[in-house]
C-alpha cells in the first residue's frame, strides 16, 4: 500500500514505536527499512513482521511486488525510507509547541549540548540528543522521543558534507540555536575551510527565516559574526570583558587541572540602575581552558529561558564529563587527560595548548592520527608536531602512519596495538598524560593500561 506522510503519521500514532533494527522488533511497532554501507533493511522487512512488527515501511519496489500475500497489507512502499523517516520525525516534532535549541559546530558541540541540557534541566523537563546521535538517522531518532511531558528540546546536529545542516535543521525545526565554532575538520567532505563555514552557517540561514528565532553567538569568533544574517535576533557571549557589547561575559581564572572561571550577565561593571554587576565564580570538572566558550554558551541559553544565575552555577559546577571528552582520570600510576573520541586540526591545537597551560608536571602526550583531511593531511600532521615541539612535554608518542615521515625525535607507532606493547614493557608512571586522536585510532583503549 502507499501512504502520504500525514497518513503514515496517523498510523504511527496508532503504533507509536518505530524500529530500524530487525533484531529489535517490539510487538505492534513499525519497522522502517534503512540502508547502510553493508546492509539493506528491505531484505529484513518480512522477518521484522514475523518478529512482532505490525507494519514495515520499505523503498524497494521489487521486494514490495514479490511480497507474500500473507503480509501484503502490512508492507508500505515509499520512494525513500530515510527521507520518510525524517519527514515523519518532523511531523512528530510539530505536535509539540516547545522551544527547540539547535546546536552544531566543528568542536565542542556535544559538550555544549550536555552543558546546556544540564542548565535547562534545573528548571525544565528537557529532551536532549543522547550520545552523538546527531546525523540524519540520529536526529529523527531523538525527535521521536518527544512526549507531552517535555518542555524544551536540545538537538545536536553534525555534518560532514555541504547541505547536511540544512537538512537536519529542516527536520528538527529549531526555534533558536548556536554554532560552537568552525574549524578545519572533514575537509575531505567539505572541500575547504570555507565549505565548513558555509555548511555550519546553514543553521543561521534556517533560523533567520523563522519569526522570533534567537541565535546565540560567540561574539569573539569573527568567522561566525561575519555570516550572521542581517535580520537575526542575536544573544551574544564573550570573553572580551572590555570591548564586548551587551554580552554575557566570562573570564578564565585557572586550570589546575580543572577549569575555573567567572562570569557575569553583562560586560559593563554597572547595571542599568547604576548598581555593581555581580561576578559568579564556577569551579568545573572539565579539563580545557577552551571550555569557557562552551560554558558561556550554556549560560546565555539558560538566561534566555529564565534559569537563575544560582541554578546555572549549580548546573555547571555539578556537570561531570563522560564519553572520553575533556576528562581527567586518576589511575594508580598516572593522571590521564582523555580526549580520544575525535580529533581534527582545530581541536588538536586546543587540546595541546590547554595541556601546555595546565599547572601540573611531568607531562606526556600520546597523540593519534587525524582523519578525513584529504590533500592537507600531511601538512596538518606536521603542524601538530610543531606544536608539540613548542610545548616541550617531557615525553611524546605519535600514533599513526601520517607521522611516519615527519622528522622529529618523538617515538612513533603504527597503531594502538604497538602502543599497548610498549606500555606493557615500559609502563609510564607518575605522569599527567594527554591522550588525543581520532576515534578510528582506538586510543580510547589505552586508559585502562595506564
Amino acid at each position: 500500500m502507499n501512504m502520504s506522510i500525514k497518513e503514515l503519521y496517523q498510523l504511527y500514532q496508532q503504533h507509536p514505536c518505530i524500529t530500524t533494527d530487525s533484531r529489535d522488533c517490539p510487538e505492534g511497532s513499525i519497522f522502517l527499512a534503512l540502508k547502510g554501507a553493508s546492509f539493506d533493511g528491505n531484505n529484513f522487512a518480512a522477518a521484522a513482521l514475523e518478529k512482532g512488527c505490525s507494519y514495515a515501511i520499505i523503498d524497494d519496489k521489487e521486494v514490495f511486488e514479490s511480497r507474500p500475500s500473507t503480509i501484503a497489507d502490512r508492507l508500505i512502499l515509499v520512494a525513500d525510507c530515510l527521507q520518510t523517516y525524517k519527514d515523519l520525525a518532523r511531523e512528530h516534532r510539530r505536535q509539540f509547541n516547545i522551544p527547540v535549541v539547535g546546536i552544531t559546530g566543528t568542536n565542542g558541540k556535544t559538550t555544549t549540548k550536555e552543558l546546556i541540557t544540564a542548565v535547562l534541566a534545573e528548571k525544565y523537563n528537557v529532551l536532549a540528543t543522547q550520545g552523538n546521535f546527531n546525523n540524519d538517522v540520529g536526529v529523527p531518532k531523538t525527535l521521536f522521543r518527544l512526549t507531552a511531558e517535555h518542555e524544551i528540546a536540545v538537538i545536536e546536529m553534525g555534518a560532514s558534507h555541504p547541505g547536511d545542516i540544512k537538512t537536519l535543521a529542516e527536520t528538527a525545526e529549531p526555534t533558536c540555536g548556536l554554532i560552537t565554532n568552525v574549524g578545519r575538520a572533514h575537509l575531505q567532505g567539505f572541500g575547504s575551510f570555507k565549505g565548513v563555514v558555509r555548511t555550519k552557517g546553514e543553521l543561521y540561514d534556517f533560523l533567520s527565516r523563522r519569526d522570533e528565532s534567537v541565535i546565540f553567538i560567540n561574539a569573539d569568533n569573527e568567522h561566525l559574526v561575519n555570516i550572521l544574517p542581517d535580520n537575526a535576533w542575536v544573544s551574544p557571549y564573550s570573553t572580551d570583558t572590555e570591548n564586548a557589547q551587551d554580552c554575557v561575559c566570562g573570564e578564565f581564572v585557572s586550570c589546575a587541572p580543572f577549569l575555573r572561571f567567572r562570569w557575569r550577565e553583562t560586560q559593563t561593571d554597572l547595571d542599568e540602575r547604576g548598581e555593581q554587576v555581580q561576578w559568579y565564580d564556577v569551579q568545573t570538572h572539565l579539563i580545557g581552558s577552551y571550555n569557557i566558550d562552551n560554558m558561556l554558551a550554556a549560560i546565555t541559553v539558560g538566561l534566555q529561558f529564565a534559569v537563575s544565575p544560582r541554578q546555572i552555577c549549580h548546573a555547571l559546577a555539578s556537570y561531570v564529563p563522560s564519553n572520553n571528552r575533556s576528562q581527567l582520570t586518576e589511575t594508580e600510576s598516572n593522571h590521564l587527560v582523555v580526549d580520544a573520541y575525535n580529533a581534527n586540526p582545530t581541536s588538536m591545537e586546543a587540546a595541546i595548548n590547554n595541556f601546555r597551560m595546565m599547572e601540573v608536571t611531568p607531562k606526556m602526550a600520546i597523540i593519534g592520527q587525524m582523519g578525513e583531511l584529504g590533500d592537507v593531511s600531511r601538512e596538518e600532521h606536521g603542524k601538530v608536531v610543531n606544536m608539540l615541539r613548542k610545548s616541550q612535554f617531557e615525553k611524546v608518542w605519535l600514533v599513526g602512519d601520517e607521522y611516519a615521515d615527519i622528522k622529529c625525535h618523538y617515538r612513533k607507532f603504527h597503531d594502538v596495538e604497538e602502543v599497548k606493547s610498549a606500555i606493557s614493557e615500559e609502563k609510564p608512571e607518575g605522569y599527567y598524560i594527554l591522550i588525543k586522536g581520532s576515534n578510528f585510532m582506538k586510543l580510547y583503549q589505552l586508559p585502562e593500561l595506564l
